[in-house]
């Protein structure tokens, strides 16, 4: 089969996130070693690894049709590529991550304007100084090639513009936060002459469609239980649903079987609600997808 798309993979942090999203939406990706080319198990895609930093830089050139990356990365190099889908999930949760500006815990630097005349050190370079413009404050920004927060501990930075999901980091280099620049999440992203062909547009879509939904489902489980005929309309009262439960009569009984899709956060405390008033049976399950 012919191949239709060149889809660019996150190498690195989200690498292995960025995978195991694919397994749920029904893509399996085998990484080989040291090779830049993945297997999939879909005959019309191509696929590259890439470093997020570096994706819309392909994408937008065309060297890739498409490819998850951060919006931070994308706002980095300004790319102009069409944004298909966000996606948020990371590397440890689903939600955005977070650029600070952080110092050391006992600096007397407590706001932007304190950073006159100072040296931040960075890998977000670009969008840092086009930032600190824009708020009019003079600062030195110095490229991080890593261990971004030991900077200001050997004394080559004042302070840091780095990414957080949870602070943890940060803290535990005795550094604190003073200020937030942007929130960022993965983006899947397409050339914009790619996204103009037929072909390649329904793809894309397909894919932006199944990640997306197999990123709700993981937000959600189903549960299963029987209820006696004479309690249900009260247990039923308990349930929430995506519209309604779906329930049946059991064969040659005063029990019915009643199921529903209930939020992860829910159910742990929905459970015991439930075997209280009397709901038996109990079963939860995962789901791969919603749509």
């Amino acid at each position: 089969m012919e191949k239709i798309l060149k889809l660019g993979l996150p190498k690195g942090s989200l690498q292995d996130a960025t995978i195991s999203l694919f397994k749920r939406s029904g893509w399996k990706i085998n990484v080989n070693g040291r090779s830049y080319f993945p297997d999939i198990n879909d005959d019309s895609i191509e696929c590259a690894l890439c470093r997020a930093q570096e994706m819309s830089i392909n994408v937008e050139s065309g060297i890739i049709d498409a490819g998850l990356t951060g919006k931070d990365w994308i706002a980095e190099h300004e790319s102009d590529v069409h944004v298909v889908s966000d996606l948020i999930y990371s590397k440890t949760s689903a939600r955005p991550a977070r650029w600070v500006i952080a110092v050391a815990g006992d600096s007397p630097i407590n706001s932007l304007k304190d950073l006159e005349g100072k040296t931040i050190s960075t890998e977000l370079v670009k969008f840092t100084k086009r930032f600190f413009k824009e708020q009019g404050i003079n600062v030195n920004i110095k490229f991080s090639w890593g261990a971004t927060e030991a900077k200001i501990v050997s004394g080559l930075a004042d302070a840091i513009v780095e990414i957080t999901e949870t602070e943890s980091t940060i803290r535990a280099h005795n550094l604190k936060v003073i200020h937030e620049i942007m929130q960022t999440n993965t983006q899947f992203i397409a050339n914009k002459q790619a996204w103009e062909n037929p072909v390649k547009r329904e793809k894309i879509q397909q894919i932006a469609m199944l990640l997306q939904s197999a990123l709700v489902a993981e937000k959600l489980v189903c549960i299963k239980m029987n209820i006696p005929e004479n309690l249900l309309d009260r247990i039923i009262g308990l349930l929430p649903s995506l519209n309604a439960p779906t329930i049946a009569s059991l064969y040659k009984s005063s029990y019915y079987s009643v199921e529903t899709v209930v939020d992860v956060n829910e159910v742990r405390g929905l459970i015991p609600k439930l075997l209280k008033e009397g709901a038996e049976g109990i079963i939860e399950y995962s789901l791969n997808k919603v749509l």
